[in-house]
């Protein structure tokens, strides 16, 4: 009897867990010996408990006994031990090695349609012909899938020098990749800060993302361990701010400005847009209704120095197509002509 006749007999055991896989190719065999009438093997299971572990043992057995000359004694040991893989802190930049600018698309407070402007802002620049990556940073609410029409898609895992890489999703021209692609739909993300750090490095730092002229970071709204983490750790170009005209928003504004300018930070703000500017009804596309106030990003970005890239009116068209995972941005109405016009004002900033 030899070691490679007793991993042939193994190779018989199928984990019911894992479809068309076996005990020997999911690397769960971490030795065998062999002596005079006996043979003893020892099964390695991950940390998290497997209920399936007595019946992988019984299985092992079984398949042995049944191969194993007459009278061979058998024991299936087993051990703990996770399979080795690549932490976040070694993960590196090779990644975005060949990404011209990196740019965080964020906002001060939720409720402002921060990640509705980074997805048609994306968009937007494919449309100007720009090679352009998106990652949905904002762990606790990801909604680029929804906003794509990506739901239920999961990225390809591909190796690369020893290291696996997400692959991203592309449509529309872009690519994307999100943490929503590895939650099941209504999951709420419920991760401590260093949880969340450390999934948001991983969606960029791990993903073949190729060459591109713009990766866009859909940032979680605020200022945190998240925001902190990412500039320290990702090479940021630099961020566009997202608000809305009221003033509770603005005041907001204000911190996100604050925390980029920040000398332990210290990353160029390429300007800020308004989002929901006016309202104006999809039958009347000439008549503005100011429902939040009106010009309260023209007078924010004056008094903080920074360029207002665009205005964007609240339209129906623009949530609708959300909803459905067709960015207003595709089309040709004025809704999409805005967020066009930002596109081109971010690259000549840029």
């Amino acid at each position: 009897m030899t070691e490679e006749l007793v991993l042939q007999w193994l190779r018989e055991v199928q984990h019911p867990g894992r479809e068309d896989k076996d005990l020997v190719s999911l690397g769960m065999v971490s030795n065998v010996e062999i002596t005079d009438g006996k043979i003893v093997v020892t099964l390695a299971f991950p940390k998290r408990p497997d209920p399936l572990k007595n019946y992988l043992v019984g299985a092992a057995q079984a398949a042995i006994y049944r191969n194993a000359p007459g009278g061979t004694e058998v024991e299936v040991k087993t051990i703990v031990k996770d399979p080795a893989k690549k932490t976040v802190n070694e993960l590196n930049l090779d990644q975005v090695r060949e990404v011209g600018h990196i740019i965080g698309i964020a906002s001060g407070k939720g409720g402002v349609g921060k990640s509705t402007v980074a997805v048609n802002l994306a968009i937007a620049l494919a449309r100007l012909g720009y090679r352009v990556g998106l990652a949905d940073a904002d762990v606790y609410g990801p909604s680029v899938p929804l906003m794509t029409g990506t739901e239920g898609y999961a990225p390809e895992m591909v190796g690369e020098e020893g290291q696996e890489l997400f692959v991203p999703i592309e449509k529309y021209n872009v690519k994307w990749m999100s943490i929503g692609y590895f939650a099941q739909a209504g999951q709420a993300l419920i991760w401590r800060g260093p949880m969340a750090c450390s999934a948001l490095k991983q969606i960029v730092l791990q993903t073949q993302w190729g060459p591109l002229d713009y990766l866009l970071i859909d940032m979680p709204p605020g200022t945190g361990d998240i925001h902190i983490s990412l500039v320290s750790d990702i090479p940021l170009s630099g961020a566009v701010i997202v608000t809305t005209p009221q003033e509770v928003a603005l005041s907001d504004v204000r911190k996100g400005v604050d925390m980029f300018r920040n000398p332990s930070v210290n990353r160029k703000i390429y300007g800020l847009v308004e989002n929901m500017a006016w309202f104006t009804p999809e039958a009347h596309p000439q008549e503005k209704y100011y429902l939040f106030g009106k010009e309260g990003g023209t007078r924010m970005a004056a008094e903080l120095d920074i360029p207002l890239l665009g205005q964007i009116p609240l339209v129906q068209g623009i949530r609708e197509g959300g909803d459905i995972g067709q960015p207003t941005a595709l089309g040709t109405r004025s809704d999409a002509l805005a967020f066009l016009d930002l596109a081109s004002k971010l690259v000549a900033a840029v």
